[in-house]
């Protein structure tokens, strides 16, 4: 519960509401007027009664100022991430909000600012614009500054499945033409085993082994030039590599053995290590120009191994596995995709399971007498009812028939 005391200080008389907050800290506000300090006491009260007790001290400070105390609390996300937050924060949020007092926005206002959003975004990007500004508002609930995260209920727009292309060997052979050794390389490997980009570039000459055939995911290069560890838990893995693509991969090793174990496999002609922004745009975008594939992303090399896996008839959990997914609902359901070659087997093999003993009888009643079909001589002997009309009033009529 709330409490008043009364103090005289060199100004006059003061009250102050003393009330504690969930945390066990006390909280304290002062008013000139013995009446404020009443209505404010029963405000906290119902609010703690309700469960919606939160520190009001501080709570005048800006989206914007929230803002920048959020993205300073973290110091393990990842670059890429800060790098997402900010520009989201930086294009989409503050702009409309970041002057207003963090208590003052409301579930409306988050819905008009999904609105506006999906006006002129997709529903994948508005989905992301949205996740920064839930994690900025939950952020400011935690620290008091809120009674309640305001993105509750919030209706967003369905993202629709995007349809990547499934490329053969013969399409990303034209492609490895337009690349150097080293970057095809590095191309067929995200395309066969699934890498990440990142898991590309922070692969390591350590990370192969010629004994087993495998090579082992345990770092990536961040899009600031920096080893991490891989995006999740699941992203730590093994795998074995196809003959033709380990016999490439050891070559190219060997060549950036001299460097140590630590040494990058996939680095730039001055045996530097990539940065992403200007790979893709000196290296990949060209490329796949030249190739007649603009608008392929190295990301959907991922998605083309995932498909590959599934075709081949891979256990979901194996598949799950080497793409180092947290579920295999990821595995089906995002990456995978149908191609045409397995709609058409899938087509046969139903074929000649549902084949009929006489193929003959297809779309016809098998059970004649003579040539006319009993439906038939049921029509002449008495009206037909039901939903395909093969009913009849009098079953005398029917036994007469057959």
């Amino acid at each position: 519960m709330a409490h008043i005391r009364r103090r005289s200080t060199g100004d006059g008389v003061r009250y102050d509401v003393r009330w504690r907050l969930p945390t066990g800290r006390v909280a304290n506000k002062a008013f000139r007027r013995r009446a404020d300090a009443d209505a404010f006491r029963r405000s906290v009260e119902a609010d703690e009664l309700a469960g919606l007790v939160t520190a009001r001290r501080g709570s005048n400070k800006t989206v914007a100022e929230v803002a920048e105390a959020w993205m300073a609390s973290d110091a393990t996300k990842r670059a890429s991430s800060l790098a997402r937050d900010r520009s989201n924060l930086r294009t989409w949020v503050l702009p409309a909000i970041g002057d207003r007092p963090v208590r003052s926005i409301t579930r409306a206002d988050v819905q008009g600012l999904v609105n506006r959003w999906t006006g002129v975004r997709s529903a994948s990007t508005v989905g992301r614009i949205y996740g920064t500004l839930r994690a900025l508002l939950a952020y400011a609930e935690d620290d008091e500054l809120i009674a309640r995260n305001p993105c509750r209920r919030i209706r967003l727009p369905k993202a629709q499945l995007v349809d990547r292309p499934q490329l053969g060997p013969d399409r990303l052979s034209d492609l490895a033409e337009q690349l150097d050794a080293s970057q095809a390389l590095m191309m067929w490997t995200a395309a066969t085993l699934g890498l990440r980009w990142a898991e590309c570039a922070g692969l390591t000459v350590a990370n192969i082994d010629p004994k087993r055939a495998t090579i082992s995911v345990r770092q990536q290069l961040n899009r600031d030039g920096k080893l991490t560890p891989p995006k999740s838990a699941a992203g730590r893995r093994t795998m074995t590599v196809p003959n033709w693509l380990m016999a490439e991969l050891l070559d190219l090793a060997e060549s950036r053995r001299p460097h140590g174990g630590d040494a990058l496999v996939f680095v730039t002609e001055e045996g530097h290590p990539h940065h992403y922004s200007n790979w893709r745009k000196r290296v990949w975008l060209p490329a796949t120009t030249r190739a007649g594939l603009g608008g392929l992303r190295f990301h959907d090399l991922r998605s083309i191994a995932a498909t590959n896996l599934i075709v081949a008839g891979v256990d979901v959990k194996t598949a799950q596995t080497r793409l180092g997914h947290a579920s295999p609902q990821m595995t089906l359901g995002l990456y995978a995709r149908a191609t045409r070659d397995a709609d058409q087997a899938a087509a046969a093999a139903l074929g000649e399971r549902m084949r009929p003993r006489d193929p003959r009888a297809i779309g016809r009643t098998t059970a004649t007498s003579g040539d006319v079909p009993v439906h038939r001589r049921l029509s002449d002997q008495g009206e037909r009812r039901g939903r395909y009309g093969t009913r009849t009033h009098d079953l005398s009529r029917v036994k007469a028939a057959l």
